[in-house]
């Protein structure tokens, strides 16, 4: 089924520098703190009014105005992106590293970001995800997705054990954020599917000699074929896939012992097959020289002869024991 794209153009915010911001807003409350305490002391006075003013002016500066403004303050690391929500709409999304100053009433939106109860349940549980913080910025670094082997079957059926390393990062952190629910289980779930679609359409090995691909002699042919399928899968997502490799690839163990057997086989026989042909050109080398030098003359049946002894010494699998003749050969 295909997933409808959002149609969101991501729009980056240029935003004013946050240490003005934050000296002016500490002045300020200062400022309060000393109006505070003048007030205190000249409230029964003539003019009282004015300081009445003055008091609940201050305040209102310390105690809501001075904490809200510190909340419009964003520190941004290199590699990260924050991307900010006004009352439900999209607002912009900074991609810049420095300390800046946006509206405090924003918010950041980051669907991967634990909880503070989550936070606790992993450090009581001791099982903990480095993947995931929570932190409300989108790293933009290259991450990587170690895909545990899973079972599978290749393009003759045979179920086999194939796992896969997928580097990837974040190129639209407006996409990653708005069009899927949790871009790091997006990820891995569109690797499984990607690494089933891709390794049913080879083998996992063929014949030496044979032209066709496999999963175990054309490693970067189908490293290539998995990317492509996987950043077309992730595209939605803003996300730009960087590497795809195959860390494990096996037999599954319930036939593991057969394919070995039946590899073990195809190697003898190929190896016979190269001991014979050696073999028939050597005794072919070896009539050839009695013949010019005339050394010897055979009939055929005796030419018959020693071929089926050449055959027998060059092709068997022991040291042959030779048997001194002292008569004639006929």
């Amino acid at each position: 089924m295909e997933v409808r794209e959002r149609k969101l153009e991501e729009k980056e915010l240029n935003p004013a520098s946050g240490m003005m911001i934050l000296v002016f807003n500490l002045a300020l409350m200062v400022l309060s703190i000393a109006g505070i305490i003048i007030s205190g002391i000249f409230l029964e006075g003539e003019g009282s009014g004015i300081y009445i003013a003055l008091l609940v002016i201050s305040i209102l500066y310390l105690v809501v105005i001075g904490p809200i403004l510190f909340c419009g303050l964003k520190l941004i690391n290199p590699n990260e992106a924050l991307v900010l929500t006004l009352f439900g709409k999209y607002y912009g999304t900074i991609k810049k590293d420095g300390f800046f100053f946006v509206n405090p009433f924003v918010t950041a939106i980051n669907p991967t970001a634990k909880s503070g109860m989550e936070d606790m349940v992993k450090a009581a549980t001791g099982n903990q995800d480095n993947k995931r913080s929570s932190s409300k910025k989108i790293s933009l670094k290259a991450m990587t997705l170690n895909n545990e082997k899973q079972k599978v079957n290749d393009v003759l059926g045979n179920p086999i054990e194939i796992g896969v390393i997928v580097i990837w990062r974040i190129i639209n952190p407006v996409k990653a954020v708005f069009n899927v629910d949790d871009f790091i289980e997006f990820v891995s779930i569109q690797t499984d599917s990607a690494i089933r679609n891709v390794a049913r359409l080879y083998p996992y090995d063929v014949a030496e000699g044979e032209d066709e691909l496999s999963l175990r002699g054309s490693s970067q042919e189908v490293a290539e074929k998995l990317k492509d399928e996987l950043q077309g899968r992730v595209k939605i997502a803003g996300i730009e896939i960087v590497e795809a490799r195959i860390t494990h690839l096996a037999y599954a163990p319930e036939i593991a012992a057969a394919m070995l057997q039946r590899q073990q086989a195809s190697a003898i026989i190929d190896a016979r097959k190269m001991i014979v042909d050696g073999a028939v050109g050597m005794v072919e080398m070896a009539l050839s020289k009695l013949n010019e030098d005339d050394i010897v003359n055979l009939d055929e049946e005796r030419k018959a002869a020693m071929v089926s002894n050449l055959l027998v010494v060059l092709c068997g699998n022991k040291d042959a024991q030779p048997i001194v003749n002292s008569g004639t050969i006929y």
